[in-house]
């Protein structure tokens, strides 16, 4: 192996975010993790009937897996190359070939088998993001941005894990920098992102998605108890909870991290309104996580009188007007 790569690790709230910040510092490019979040558009909303893990509908708080990474990659114009693999072989083979070139390499894995993962946080979650730097008899350095420092997967485990079975299996998927741009429009960058995640919480007409999808789920929500029975009722209000509290960071964290977002973007296009926008998303922050404590109460079965399905979905809808009525002011804001 030619000189090992000296790889700088940062823990963040959020796996996609920490993978692609901690890559890009690699190459000299410091962008901090809320920046990498809104510039890729991080923040969403959708509410998928038809999309079931363990036969209950996915809620979701981001977009697709994936998304943030191509988002922020293309508005700053850095290119990455990505390749799968059908041989588990060669997909371990490539990426040793990347290590002994000095490249340090991302990758999708399934949490649930990931050996240094507190069993309490191993779940059938198959679009986690790590950083492979280094191999060393056999075993692997990883960087995994979720942790606090720096973690060794062997050969077979890190196998195992790329190629995790069932929904988004990451078959091998990893992707390195190609090209770094001499001059990244930052600016310009940061427009885009806020003018997407605009859109995307506003303007999609079907009602699954941003803000007519919090104000769908809130219809799902308060009739849950009769439809579908105390104890069902409970699974699929817990697999809320477990997506935005326990899956990335969710409702009430991915406001505060957007709140963060714009307080850096404020100085950098000296528009101190987005200052003031930042403190009124982390008001709607705290909301999302009231939500989160009543619906943890109702499925744990330690709810007060007041604390109701009705009390959920009446929340549901304060918090979709007040998304309404915010992504309006930030649309404007960045006209």
């Amino acid at each position: 192996m030619d000189q090992p790569i000296e790889f700088q690790h940062k823990q963040s709230a959020h796996c996609e975010n920490g993978v692609v910040s901690n890559l890009l510092r690699f190459y000299g490019i410091n962008l901090s993790e809320p920046m990498v979040f809104g510039i890729g558009s991080g923040l969403f909303f959708s509410h998928m009937p038809f999309l079931k893990v363990g036969g209950i509908p996915v809620t979701s708080f981001r977009p697709l897996p994936g998304i943030i990474f191509k988002r922020t990659s293309r508005r700053l114009g850095i290119s990455f190359e990505r390749k799968k693999f059908r041989n588990p072989k060669k997909a371990m083979e490539a990426l040793d070939n990347n290590l002994n070139q000095g490249i340090p390499t991302g990758m999708l894995v399934g949490v649930y088998n990931l050996s240094y993962f507190p069993d309490a946080y191993r779940f059938h979650f198959n679009a986690h993001n790590l950083v492979a730097f280094r191999k060393e008899n056999n075993t692997y350095q990883i960087s995994d941005p979720v942790m606090e420092g720096y973690e060794q997967l062997t050969y077979d485990e890190l196998l195992r894990v790329r190629y995790a079975k069932g929904i988004f299996a990451p078959n091998g998927h990893m992707y390195w920098v190609k090209n770094i741009p001499k001059n990244i429009h930052l600016e310009q960058a940061i427009l885009k992102g806020i003018k997407q995640t605009c859109k995307d919480m506003l303007t999609i007409p079907i009602p699954l998605f941003g803000v007519r999808g919090i104000r769908y789920l809130s219809r799902k929500v308060r009739n849950y108890p009769r439809k579908l029975g105390v104890r069902k009722a409970a699974s699929y209000t817990g697999q809320i909870v477990r997506a935005q509290e326990e899956i990335g960071t969710g409702g009430a964290g991915f406001r505060f991290m957007y709140g963060a977002f714009l307080q850096e973007a404020a100085q950098i296009l000296n528009k101190p309104v987005l200052r003031d926008l930042s403190i009124e998303l982390s008001g709607i922050g705290d909301l999302w996580r009231e939500f989160a404590v009543i619906t943890g109460r109702i499925v744990k079965n330690r709810n007060s009188l007041d604390e109701s399905y009705d009390k959920a979905a009446d929340l549901l809808l304060v918090i979709a007007d007040r998304e309404e009525a915010f992504f309006k002011k930030l649309k404007l804001a960045v006209s």
